[in-house]
Order: C-alpha cells, then structure tokens, then sequence
C-alpha cells in the first residue's frame, strides 16, 4: 500500500456532496442547515436527516480556537475544517467566509481552496475586511458596512473563483442593523445582479420583515434566513420561514451552546461528586461512538484508506 492510502482519515478523499446535490435539496423543500463544532457532530447532522452542514465562523473561533468571532481566524485554518467536516460526510457543507480574506484576488483564492477542500456554498458578506477586529457578529450593535459595488465585486469575484458551476455563492448583508430595511433590500438585488446565487439578510428584527424580503424576492433567488438564538431575529419555524419565501434555514451554533451548556453542567457534578457515575445516562456509550463512526475494532483497516473506504462498512 502506498503512504497515502494507509494516510488517517480526515487526509483521504473527499466524500462530501457538492453544490449540484446542494442546489436539487433547494429545489425540493425549505432545508434545514445546522452548524457543526466538529466532525463527529458533522456525523450527528448528518444521520439526524438535516439537509446539510454548517461551518459557522463565529463556531470556528469559539469551538476550535477560543477567541471572539472578530476575523481572527486565517484562511488555512478555515479551508482545513472545510477539508476535515467534508469529509466525515456525504451531505453538503456550506462555508462561512466571512469577508473573503482580502481584493478580489484574495477572494478567488479563497473561493477555489474552499472548493478544492469540499465545500458545496460559500458565503461572503458586505462587512469591512482588513484589520482583525473590525468584523463583528451580525447580530451586535456597531457594524460597518462596505460599499455595495465594494460587495458585488467580491461576488463576481467569488464566482469567476469557483471551478465548479454547481458551487453556490452566497451573498450576506449586515445593512439592515446598519442603514435600514430599504438599503439591504437594495444592496440584495445588487448582489444578485452580481452572480449570487442565495442572498441572506442578517439580523432582521421582524417577523413582517422576513415576509417583506421574501416577497420582495418572491421570483428568487434563494432566500437564506439565520436562526441564531440570542441575536436580533425573533425565532421562526422552518414552515413559516417557507411560508415568507426563504428556501434555507441557518443554526449555526446550535450545538455549540447545547454541547457547551451539558459539558458545564456535567463539570459541576464531577467538581461535587467526585465521580461522573450519575452522568453515564447522560453521555454516548463507547458503542454508540463506534457505530458512529463505523469503526469494528477487531478490523480498523477501512479507516486506514480514507473515509470512503471507512463509511462502505457503515451500509
């Protein structure tokens, strides 16, 4: 066998679906796309039946790095988790790209590494880039945004980037908390008019202004809506959502908070029992992970050719 067949899982190739499989899902109802902290949780995604998986920058910097979602994250360490959560499953990963990483040649850059690591979508937002710290959570107070031809030329940048026509570009504005309503609205059609191909309003305040963009864009394109819990948008169903006309929901750090809030929970029983026996109700079972990932330890040799060769076992 060669080096790189007997190479560990996440280096094997990559089993994610791409935007084609992203673009037929859209077609066929309002999706459901949940952000994932890590692979396994991509895994957890997956066989729950969501549509796709999320990596969120704002779970990048927190889950992964422990630092604020304040662009502090480089572009490697962004196309490396691309590259390990496509790779732990076939549905499709979208990517928060937070700005681009730069001009428009950082931008077509950035796109083709993120489609070369697994990447279905690719999102971009209007939003300052340069110095970190001037990039803030779309939800909080005292955003900047760039100019809307400054936008619309990182979308066509981002689509003269992707060599995969089946790649979804995806266009976030922050204007709403920034300029108002009428201004994102907008500054949405210009993006469209630059290449994107789903557009996502951030942080509206509103259940009447979710249904103000959808029929504003009732003749597309897709509609992107962020669930995030703890911002400024009130939180509404999947089916209502359809109903205003948004063809794909966001969580994207759902199972952070959930997973953080167990594990802070199950410290203080540890720090006062002194024993996790209490717990083990509470946790997965060594079974539970294994079947997961697919792993007999009797015969670990489909994990060591990559996790296509891995997941075979898992049918």
């Amino acid at each position: 066998m060669t080096a790189a067949s007997l190479a560990p899982a996440p280096l094997g190739p990559a089993t994610s679906a791409g935007g084609a499989a992203l673009r037929a899902a859209a077609r066929q109802e309002t999706l459901g796309i949940v952000g994932a902290p890590f692979a396994l949780a991509a895994r957890l995604v997956e066989e729950a039946g969501f549509d796709a998986v999320y990596l969120s920058g704002a779970a990048l910097s927190a889950g992964t790095l422990g630092v604020p979602d304040i662009g502090l994250f480089t572009p490697e360490q962004l196309v490396e988790q691309t590259r390990i959560l496509a790779r732990a499953v076939t549905v499709p990963v979208v990517v928060d790209a937070d700005t681009g990483f730069g001009g428009p040649a950082e931008v077509e850059r950035t796109v083709r590494l993120l489609e070369e690591a697994g990447a279905a979508a690719i999102q971009l937002e209007d939003q300052p880039g340069g110095d970190a710290g001037v990039k803030r959570c779309g939800h909080l107070a005292g955003k900047a945004v760039v100019e809307p031809a400054a936008m619309a030329e990182r979308i066509a940048a981002a689509v003269a980037g992707r060599r995969d026509p089946g790649t979804v570009i995806i266009a976030r504005s922050d204007a709403r908390g920034v300029a108002g309503l009428d201004d994102l609205l907008g500054r949405l059609h210009a993006y469209a008019a630059a290449g994107a191909d789903w557009l996502f309003p951030e942080a509206l305040p509103a259940r009447d202004e979710f249904a103000r963009v959808g029929r504003e864009f009732a003749a597309g394109p897709l509609l992107l809506a962020n669930m995030t819990e703890f911002g400024r948008s009130p939180l509404v169903s999947i089916p209502d959502l359809a109903a205003f006309g948004f063809g794909a929901v966001l969580y994207p750090v759902t199972l952070l908070r959930l997973a953080m809030k167990a594990m802070e929970a199950g410290l203080a029983v540890l720090a006062d029992e002194g024993t996790q026996e209490s717990l083990l109700d509470l946790m997965q079972t060594r079974e539970e992970l294994y079947e997961m990932l697919g792993y007999d330890p009797s015969d670990p040799s489909p994990h060591l050719a990559g996790p296509a060769a891995a997941r075979e076992t898992r049918r």
